[in-house]
């Protein structure tokens, strides 16, 4: 009776320890020995059995490997729903994700093969390249989600957004305050960069990082300017640089956070489309058939 206790600890300590196994690594890569034993399988009938004229979508075979292919795409499309829905066992979201992401990878040989390498310009070769274009994006979801929370994390120094926010906004009032002494000209470089909104740019300057028309820079390349500057002036240039660094953290952490969500923005718009070219691909070829 002593032992239960210690079982049923061990259990949970080996579950516990399971949560923070990546969904890559989901039950030491299960569904990626499976993936690749199915993309095995179908190379080595692909290479085995002769179809004539040739292997193409139309044979016995292709219709075999279309018939695995599409029930594989409309399968995995159900990732969106079954993410709401949080279970834990064999069919876990952990598990679902890892098959998504395996299973996934093999439909490239499944869906390609089924073409018999005969591709064109039609409705058939559309659904194969949009199925490429959504693996490839998700492939790329894997990639940043790997690497870029670390640098989110690093990027933000333990603040929030709200404080970045925050520590801008303190900044600017002293930026407003030590430039009141300064000349007109002077002073309209200062007004233009704290009117200016940080985040007006569009997403290609956010993802690039260039920002040539921020007018925090063009104030601080003035200030910058000259051997002699009197105090006034050297405070403002120390804060102008304080607010640039500021900038600088807000906007490097909106590029990263746009790294992280952008491939949604392909990867969920571009699997509907797969969804209706590939049911377009399956209508004309039972009505062609």
């Amino acid at each position: 009776m002593a032992t239960a206790p210690d079982s049923r600890f061990g259990a949970d300590e080996q579950r516990g320890d399971a949560d923070h196994v990546s969904f890559l690594k989901h039950r030491r890569f299960r569904w990626m020995k499976i993936a690749t034993v199915l993309s095995l399988i179908t190379l080595v009938t692909y290479m085995l059995i002769d179809v004539e004229p040739r292997h193409n979508g139309g044979s016995w075979y292709g219709y075999t490997l279309g018939t695995i292919g599409a029930g594989l795409i409309v399968w995995l499309a159900l990732l969106g729903i079954r993410k709401r829905n949080m279970t834990e066992g064999r069919w876990s979201l952990k598990a679902w994700t890892s098959a998504h992401v395996y299973l996934g990878l093999a439909l490239v040989v499944i869906a390609t093969l089924h073409t018999g390498f005969q591709l064109g310009w039609n409705v058939h070769t559309l659904a194969w390249a949009l199925m490429l274009l959504v693996i490839a994006s998700g492939i790329y979801g894997i990639v940043v989600y790997a690497v870029l929370p670390a640098k989110v994390s690093e990027n933000r120094r333990e603040m929030t957004k709200r404080e970045m926010l925050e520590a801008l906004a303190a900044i600017d009032r002293q930026l407003q305050s030590a430039a009141q002494p300064l000349g007109r000209e002077q002073s309209d470089l200062i007004i233009a960069a704290l009117e200016q909104d940080p985040f007006d740019f569009g997403v290609v300057t956010r993802l690039s990082g260039n920002y040539r028309g921020c007018k925090t820079i063009r104030a601080l390349e003035a200030f910058g300017v000259g051997a002699t500057q009197d105090e006034a002036i050297e405070k403002v240039g120390k804060l102008l640089r304080r607010r640039k660094a500021q900038l600088d953290q807000i906007r490097r952490q909106m590029k990263l956070r746009a790294l992280l969500d952008i491939w949604l923005y392909v990867h969920v718009p571009v699997t509907i489309a797969l969804i209706a070219a590939l049911s377009a691909h399956i209508i004309s070829v039972f009505y062609y058939w």
